[in-house]
């Protein structure tokens, strides 16, 4: 069963993300004080429902794209839909152009950009 502090912890930073915006799982990772585990990231959202309040959507992988997984059940392309619709634009290789979306918080670090 994992930690669900650790779990708030995450949820409590994804919230923090703006509409339009998007983070990657390794800045997640380091903005919820942990780095180096992105992939505990995507364990975390992976749990989050569809219409939640905790704005999963919006975090990406650091090549700026839908981390794609056949666990999801159809929510790549409903995350595709979400970001779109928040004004989200992606190229024709289905990456978002992080220099422009990338969510940049006032008390971010610059190294708060790896995966």
């Amino acid at each position: 069963m994992p930690d669900e502090r650790l779990y708030e912890r995450i949820y409590a930073t994804v919230r923090q993300i703006p509409a339009g915006k998007v983070a990657t799982y390794g800045q997640v990772a380091h903005l919820a004080g942990l780095p180096g585990r992105a992939r505990q990231i995507g364990y975390a959202l992976f749990r989050v429902a569809p219409g939640s309040e905790i704005p999963w959507q919006r975090v990406v992988n650091a090549r700026g794209e839908i981390s794609e997984s056949p666990h999801r059940l159809g929510n790549d392309d409903y995350q595709r839909t979400l970001l779109v619709a928040e004004g989200v634009i992606f190229n024709q290789q289905g990456q978002i152009d992080l220099a422009v979306y990338r969510w940049q918080p006032a008390s971010a670090p610059p190294s708060a950009e790896s995966e």
